[in-house]
């Protein structure tokens, strides 16, 4: 039977990418996003795919439109399986420069957004004690970066939330899961139309990736009871810094992260999508897809750990079995040299 599938900022980036995946998989999916025409183009991808779509345009910033949203997939599509928060808008810009209702608004999409599709998620799935809540995280959810105080702010706070809730669910033995995949720079349209206030045009810091391997990992994600999942070496690297040496890592990033969140092109201005859906259809990729990587090795290493544990025991056991007969071959060895030593040296 059809998995239910409900993706918020499902017609770009990530989202985008994810609504594909999961259309492979012949999967029913609701599409809820801002933008009428990026959702028409998504379902048609979905349907053409082999899935079934139901296009809902939802602002995640008003919990009552997320509510009908649920309403409406499960009406139309059926008991719902698995959500995915994966909606996002920020502004890149020094905290002093940037707004009180610009950074509402940022922390509405970004963080309580997440909030109320998981709420509208658990109002269904927990009376059925069935169902899957993905947030799609970010490194940053661990490490924040200058110029990006309301995207960080929001990411380290669906942290908190997710761990306060997976406690939650745990106390009352739920058959609900909640897990989180954090993500590394990605290639995305975001680069393209969010607020910007800096004289460049911004980029993602390298090591950057395809959307399509985050969305590989939220699927990933859907198939087992992890906790977490970290994408990329330079996610697990990013958070193994911050709790060694954060310090030093402030510091670095300090002299560092303006310069590497910029491309040497000028800012051509323009709201960008913080209020109001960007125009256009940019799909799931941005433009820095001569930079990126499709594939992990990391990421692999996450999928296949049990693979990997299973190779480190049998080299261990190896190793433990070789010892004592190679121990005591050199213990012959040794013996034999001194047989063979001139008596007098021996004498001597």
């Amino acid at each position: 039977m059809a998995q239910v599938v409900v993706i918020t900022g499902a017609t770009a980036g990530v989202g985008r990418a994810t609504a594909r995946a999961f259309a492979r998989r012949k999967a029913c999916i609701g599409l809820l996003a801002r933008g009428v025409d990026r959702l028409t183009a998504t379902a048609a991808e979905v349907e053409g795919a082999g899935g079934r779509a139901l296009a809902l345009p939802t602002d995640v910033a008003d919990a009552e439109a997320v509510e009908r949203a649920a309403e409406a997939v499960e009406r139309q599509l059926g008991p719902i399986d698995i959500w995915i928060n994966c909606a996002m808008a920020t502004t890149f810009a020094p905290l002093h420069e940037i707004d009180a209702d610009e950074y509402r608004r940022a922390t509405e999409v970004t963080y309580l957004g997440f909030v109320y599709g998981t709420m509208a998620a658990l109002r269904r799935m927990r009376p059925r004690n069935h169902g899957i809540i993905v947030q799609v995280g970010s490194a940053l959810a661990y490490r924040s970066i200058p110029l990006q105080a309301p995207y960080c702010g929001a990411k380290h706070a669906i942290l908190g939330f997710t761990a306060s809730l997976r406690s939650e669910l745990m106390h009352e033995g739920s058959g609900v899961h909640v897990t989180m995949v954090q993500m590394p720079a990605l290639n995305t349209p975001q680069f393209e139309w969010a607020r910007n206030k800096m004289p460049r045009r911004p980029q993602p810091v390298p090591p950057i990736f395809e959307p399509e391997m985050a969305a590989e990992a939220i699927v990933f994600a859907t198939q087992t009871r992890r906790r977490e999942i970290f994408v990329g070496g330079s996610t697990v690297a990013a958070i193994i810094a911050n709790r060694l040496v954060p310090g030093l890592l402030d510091r670095y990033l300090a002299r560092s992260a303006y310069r590497g969140q910029m491309t040497e092109e000028a800012n051509p201005g323009g709201p960008g999508n913080l209020f109001a859906p960007a125009a256009g259809d940019r799909g799931a990729r941005g433009r820095f897809g001569a930079q990126a990587h499709r594939k992990s090795t990391e990421f692999w290493a996450v999928r296949h750990r049990g693979l990997l544990a299973a190779g480190f025991v049998a080299f261990v056991a190896a190793l433990l079995t070789a010892w004592p007969s190679r121990v005591a071959a050199r213990a012959a060895r040794r013996r034999g040299a001194l047989g063979q030593r001139p008596i007098d040296a021996v004498q001597d």
